[in-house]
């Protein structure tokens, strides 16, 4: 009995001591229990590997050489991308006027536009401070590149929003940037997507859009606070020493280039976190990793994307008001007709469209170069 019991003792453990493997085996299993100090020690090394593999041109308290973090980049020149972006999108002029029809009418239906009477009433108060100022009657190229500049401050939209529309005004700027997102990199592959593939499909990634605007909204806090500080030197006439205004002017200076430091890795994580399955914390690092070395380049990309898109609404917004000041001053039916404030929200909508179309080819050409 007693050698019967060992045996299925032996059975059930499944080791045998007299069996080298068996032996070997028992090591094994032994070995993969750790103490607490061991796993921490082992987790520390596996974070530290992932930042070893990072991309780090510069460290803190050590000269950086200009060999040491210069990266080339294959990319188009200024002209070439952007009409590439144009291209782009009236290739696929479908599938961009069906996003833009539908981000206008549900931007109109549900947060609401620049009321008629409020457009009018900003013409009158143009009229008052012309003639106030001595200027006389405006011409209609001049009344409408004021007005044009008077609604744009606005942003066409109506004068009092509430919380809740100020709520679904911001989830139709971050749908608008992942629809399109979404597009573009199907469009790349070689894919034909469909309208509704963009509804249903790309907004997964909305809550790590959002993480990734906090972030944003943390790399402009350097820019608030200059902003505010400004506004409370002119209040208290901190600026008109020469000392003390040459001291704000370098306290702004500095603050102001942190930022211009700062805001490009979050706007290319906003390109990076659109990918299905990354963290926003996971496109934080991968987009520093791309614009290592590449920063000054970006930023060049993104002023020459806001003069794109400055000649864009003055060639195309400045006729249609002027046309709308013509056509309501000989026709009385269609004086109620919001005609600019319509167009004033299909123009920032495109721009929003053509915005991230631009960013995001450019994200793409950082990332198909190797170095």
């Amino acid at each position: 009995m007693g050698k019967k019991g060992e045996m299925s003792k032996k059975k059930n453990t499944g080791i045998d001591s007299n069996n080298p493997d068996s032996r070997a085996k028992k090591q094994k299993v032994r070995k993969t229990h750790k103490t607490f100090k061991q796993a921490y020690r082992d987790s520390k090394e596996r974070v530290w590997d992932k930042k070893r593999a990072r991309v780090k041109l510069h460290h803190s308290f050590k000269r950086s050489y200009r060999e040491d973090y210069e990266r080339p980049l294959a990319a188009p020149g200024l002209v070439s991308h952007t009409f590439t972006t144009f291209k782009i999108i009236f290739h696929n002029w479908k599938l961009f006027g069906l996003l833009l029809f539908f981000t206008v009418f549900a931007n109109v239906i549900l947060v609401g536009v620049l009321s008629e009477s409020s457009y009018k009433t900003l013409q009158e108060s143009i009229d008052i401070s012309a003639e106030y100022n001595g200027v006389g009657e405006l011409g209609r190229f001049a009344k409408s590149a004021m007005l044009l500049v008077s609604s744009i401050s606005t942003g066409g939209l109506s004068t009092s929003l509430t919380d809740v529309q100020a709520v679904i005004l911001v989830f139709i700027v971050a749908s608008l940037w992942l629809i399109t997102t979404y597009y573009l990199r199907h469009l790349l592959a070689g894919n034909k997507p469909r309208f509704r593939d963009g509804l249903y499909n790309a907004l997964s990634p909305l809550i790590s859009v959002f993480a990734v605007f906090l972030v944003m909204f943390v790399h402009l806090i350097p820019l608030f606070i200059t902003i505010i500080v400004y506004s409370v030197a002119l209040q208290t006439e901190f600026l008109s020493q020469p000392f003390y205004a040459f001291l704000f002017f370098v306290f702004a200076a500095l603050l102001l280039t942190l930022s211009l430091y700062l805001l490009p890795v979050s706007l290319v994580a906003l390109s990076a976190v659109t990918v299905p399955g990354i963290y926003p914390m996971a496109a934080i690092h991968a987009a520093t990793d791309v614009m290592q070395g590449r920063r000054i380049k970006y930023i060049i990309r993104v002023l020459y994307l806001l003069f794109v898109l400055a000649v864009l609404w003055i060639v195309i917004m400045i006729p249609i008001v002027w046309l709308d000041l013509i056509l309501k001053e000989n026709f009385e039916i269609i004086q109620n007709v919001p005609f600019v404030p319509i167009a004033l929200q299909t123009m920032i909508c495109f721009s929003i469209i053509y915005g991230t179309s631009y960013l995001y080819l450019f994200y793409r050409r950082m990332l198909d170069d190797r170095h």
